[in-house]
């Protein structure tokens, strides 16, 4: 054999008497016969070294058909168990490939029901010039996985998932599989007698059992008897907006504010009518999707209505998020960004509710379908009286800001629009990131019952903003839970994804057709230049001037005291005083200077 060479000196493969005994035996017996000899060798030298006898072999002789039984039985236990596992994986592609289906769209029912007292306006009556932004200007999605691969995952989920749950006690079996573009949802059937809190109180054990980040159980699932899990998918997919507005039920949809939400968990397109919601709470933490599924929103109903069926007003304290839309000829007013101009904004958004509920009573109409509608057969007609009332939508990005200014103003205006605004056609799409009672306040969300939360970060705030736990449990990049009014369950959606160029892309294409219609007076302090009016010519007001020359001084409490006025009353004429030069400005502790008429 080839030599090993070490430190100089060559080494034989079995050192020199095996080489030497090697050489010998293999010419004359062959490689076989070598080996033969020299396994015969060795036996002969065990026993001669050892003193052993093959007596003591012996007693094994009654034990070599036990030993036999032992074997064939261990054999026919494997195949038993491979024969097991090859039926229930036959079961379940068989319940997969039932449970697999082609999805549909979803429009919510509860949210869509027809109203038979309602007016009809059709809005392709209207002869416009304006070209509605094409979905060229969208992103295409991706090719879909392949199938098989899926398929081949969630077989070994459910199996997984029925073991799992069989190590803590739950027997039953998975019966229906509905995957979905983030997460699958798996129907599990428990044996009788166990009990479905025993199911649901076991999230986190099999989050980690299955190594998922976070598991949801909806237990049970409503109109069906077994238990719905929610096992994040290992690949998530992105739903594009495209995919909502480029399909059938949303180009053909009789909603009157069709919202294009995303996709349900079985891969269904969600729609949803702002109109009869009629407004919507969104809330959720930072960086879950909260701004992405506004800009969804808005330009679901940019692609559907032009300029003189639908107006914005925005509302963005942050300035970056919403400041794409600037400038479209869609908006009543630029984009608002100082908490105190929003305020007034939400004041001339009641008064316009209120002058549009005088020009349905002189109209005959109960709503804004129905005043339009009457308003285009008069114009047929030849009497081109009243011109035809666009929806408003009144879009504020963070609600926080606004309640932290002035929190009593807003939430009156807001309670007010909420109660009253949805016959007039004005809609409310309210978001935060800070779901607290002081920002959601029980006036608030009386007055919203269609919701939207987004992944929180405990249970408290999912309880405030839904009403129930379940929101920190979302996976996050636009994971939602969808509250819809008179539906008593929630519905899981995965947001529609548009990135910032797409919408940069829709709002140039936007600005080409013309420029906006602003109404600059629209965040004026109107109530305040009219408080200074009624002021002027308050007899009051011109004993508090007489009072303020006569004593040199000139404070609010004084004013209170000596004329027994309320401290707001006091308070807007020591201002009012100010502006017109009979006293000086305040300067701290210090008593303002009486300057005398002017």
């Amino acid at each position: 054999d080839s030599p090993l060479v070490y430190k100089g000196h060559r080494l034989l493969m079995g050192g020199n008497f095996g080489s030497y005994v090697h050489q010998v035996i293999n010419p004359i017996l062959g490689p076989k016969g070598g080996f033969l000899v020299i396994l015969s060798l060795l036996i002969v030298s065990f026993i001669v070294s050892t003193d052993f006898k093959f007596e003591s072999l012996l007693p094994l002789k009654d034990k070599i058909p036990k030993i036999k039984v032992l074997f064939s039985r261990l054999r026919r236990s494997k195949a038993a168990v491979a024969q097991k596992q090859n039926k229930e994986l036959r079961t379940l592609k068989s319940k997969l490939e039932k449970k697999i289906e082609e999805p549909a769209s979803v429009v919510m029912e509860a949210v869509n029901k027809a109203d038979p007292q309602e007016e009809e306006f059709d809005h392709g009556k209207l002869k416009s010039t304006f070209v509605l932004p094409p979905l060229e200007l969208l992103n295409d999605p991706p090719e879909p996985q392949d199938l098989e691969h899926v398929k081949e995952v969630m077989e070994a989920t459910a199996k997984k998932l029925e073991q799992k749950l069989l190590d803590f006690g739950v027997q039953g079996e998975v019966t229906g599989i509905q995957p979905g573009p983030v997460i699958t949802l798996y129907e599990f059937r428990p044996a009788p007698g166990v009990k479905i809190s025993r199911i649901a109180n076991l999230a986190d054990d099999l989050a980690l059992g299955l190594k998922a980040v976070s598991i949801r159980i909806i237990a049970p699932i409503p109109g069906k008897d077994a238990v719905g899990i929610e096992v994040p998918n290992p690949k998530k997919e992105v739903v594009y907006l495209k995919e909502i507005l480029s399909s059938p039920e949303f180009r053909d949809s009789n909603l009157k504010l069709p919202l294009a939400l995303g996709k349900d968990t079985v891969g269904r397109p969600v729609l949803a009518d702002l109109a009869k919601m009629p407004h919507l709470l969104v809330a959720g933490a930072t960086g879950t999707g909260k701004s992405v599924c506004i800009n969804a929103m808005v330009n679901s109903l940019l692609f559907k209505f032009p300029p003189s069926l639908i107006k914005f007003i925005m509302v963005d304290p942050k300035r970056i998020e919403l400041s794409l839309y600037d400038h479209i000829p869609h908006l009543l007013h630029p984009v608002v960004t100082h908490p105190k101009e929003a305020t007034q904004a939400l004041k001339w958004a009641v008064k316009e509710m209120e002058r549009r509920y005088e020009l349905l009573l002189k109209m005959g109409a109960k709503n804004i379908l129905g005043y339009n509608s009457k308003v285009l057969k008069e114009s047929k007609a030849g009497d081109a009286g009243q011109e035809l009332l666009p929806y408003i939508i009144i879009v504020i990005d963070e609600l926080a800001d606004l309640m932290m200014v002035s929190s009593k103003e807003v939430e009156d205006s807001i309670a007010r629009l909420a109660q009253m605004a949805r016959a007039s056609g004005i809609h409310l799409v309210l978001a935060t990131q800070r779901p607290s009672v002081d920002v959601l306040t029980g006036l608030i969300k009386a007055n919203f019952p269609a919701r939207i939360s987004f992944q929180v970060s405990s249970k408290v705030d999912s309880r405030t903003i839904l009403d129930r736990m379940g929101a920190e449990k979302l996976l996050g990049e636009g994971d939602m839970l969808f509250m819809p009014p008179g539906v008593g369950r929630l519905l899981r959606i995965h947001g529609a994804y548009v990135s910032e160029d797409e919408v940069q892309r829709v709002t140039d294409f936007l600005r080409t057709q013309g420029s906006p219609d602003y109404q600059l007076t629209l965040t004026d302090p109107e109530e305040e230049q009219g408080q200074e009016a009624d002021l002027e010519t308050d007899p009051k007001y011109q004993e508090a001037v007489d009072l303020v020359i006569r004593t040199g001084q000139a404070s609010i409490s004084m004013v209170q005291r000596r004329l027994r006025v309320g401290y707001n009353r006091a308070a807007r004429m020591i201002e009012l005083m100010e502006k017109q030069g009979i006293v000086g400005p305040s300067d701290g502790i210090k008593p303002r200077e009486v300057h005398g008429r002017k």
